[in-house]
């Protein structure tokens, strides 16, 4: 099988890339992606030269680059996308263009070449907030976005579903919790704190560190893609959690102790605008239909990445610059 996957120098693309060979070593990966600030080919050294991967610098808006690429593929992975909350806030344009027009271009594509089956990567985001007593975000939560960088996925979403809707293009999507792992950019929560503790510097809490997430391994996230690629019904949503509901505060002091360190390395800041309280995500469905659910242990997996960051700073210390 031929696959496109578009964003997969970012983190979990990347990561999703080498999940993929090394399951399914005898298929071909194209790899496209236009290398913005959080794409990095240092994520893809060590399968640079396999003969079943091809990378190509590009923008998912090319439609000419697109629909090129998407010919003779079987499947098309949709990582790109503009991903930060605190970006977006600055500055949505970008996060409109990449993740509403770059996801029509896909499509369209997607479309044109004999209706490729198309599997697009959504966040848990596009459901709003949850209070703290409220039942989990599940597939038949209303959309309710907060920030630009919401409704710009909560767009894309709504649009890879008219396209089944309308066009009957084989599609899937899957919404995710928060992800963590090898390879992420270290503007996120938890390797900017690990990154940061390991030069000598104070962690940053929005607020009170109130704010809850749902986390999980970048490995169980692609582990329930692939499966939803090969089980899941054409046309429907699956959401993908962790099981692992952390406030920012319980993160930073789980951090702050896998790393010898003491709470006086806490400083908090003033909130993020439209912070959302909570993310929880109910992955009855996927373990229902797909018999997926999460495998690493969160603090299991802190630890692991933890030792990773310590263990690759050459990586990290370039993008810190």
């Amino acid at each position: 099988m031929k696959l496109l996957v578009t964003g997969g120098a970012g983190f979990i693309g990347s990561n999703f890339i080498h999940y993929w060979l090394k399951n399914y070593p005898d298929d071909e990966i194209i790899n496209l992606d236009l290398l913005t600030y959080a794409g990095n080919l240092e994520n893809l050294k060590d399968i640079e030269n396999n003969p079943n991967y091809k990378f190509v610098k590009g923008d998912i808006c090319d439609a000419a680059l697109v629909n090129d690429l998407v010919k003779g593929t079987s499947l098309i992975v949709n990582f790109a996308a503009e991903s930060h909350v605190d970006r977006s806030i600055v500055n949505s344009a970008d996060f409109i263009k990449t993740n509403v027009e770059g996801t029509r271009v896909l499509l369209e594509a997607a479309k044109n070449n004999g209706n490729i089956r198309f599997h697009h990567i959504s966040t848990d985001e596009v459901f709003g907030a949850l209070a703290l007593d409220a039942p989990k975000f599940s597939e038949a939560t209303p959309y309710d976005p907060r920030s630009p960088y919401s409704a710009s996925k909560a767009s894309s979403d709504h649009l890879v579903r008219a396209y089944y809707h309308t066009y009957k293009l084989p599609v899937t999507i899957s919404n995710c919790s928060n992800n963590y792992g090898p390879y992420q950019y270290p503007e996120k929560l938890i390797p900017l704190f690990i990154t940061d503790l390991l030069e000598g510097k104070k962690v940053p809490i929005y607020g009170a560190g109130k704010n809850i997430r749902d986390w999980i391994h970048v490995d169980d996230h692609n582990r329930g893609v692939d499966m939803i690629i090969k089980k899941g019904k054409i046309g429907e949503t699956y959401c993908l959690g962790g099981n692992s509901e952390k406030s920012n505060l319980e993160i930073t002091k789980l951090i702050l102790d896998l790393m010898g360190e003491g709470e006086d390395k806490i400083e908090y800041v003033s909130d993020r605008l439209g912070h959302d309280l909570r993310y929880a995500i109910d992955y009855s469905k996927a373990q229902k239909e797909l018999a997926w659910q999460p495998q690493v242990d969160f603090k299991s997996g802190l630890s692991q990445t933890v030792a990773w960051y310590k263990n690759n700073a050459v990586w990290w210390k370039k993008l810190k610059k």
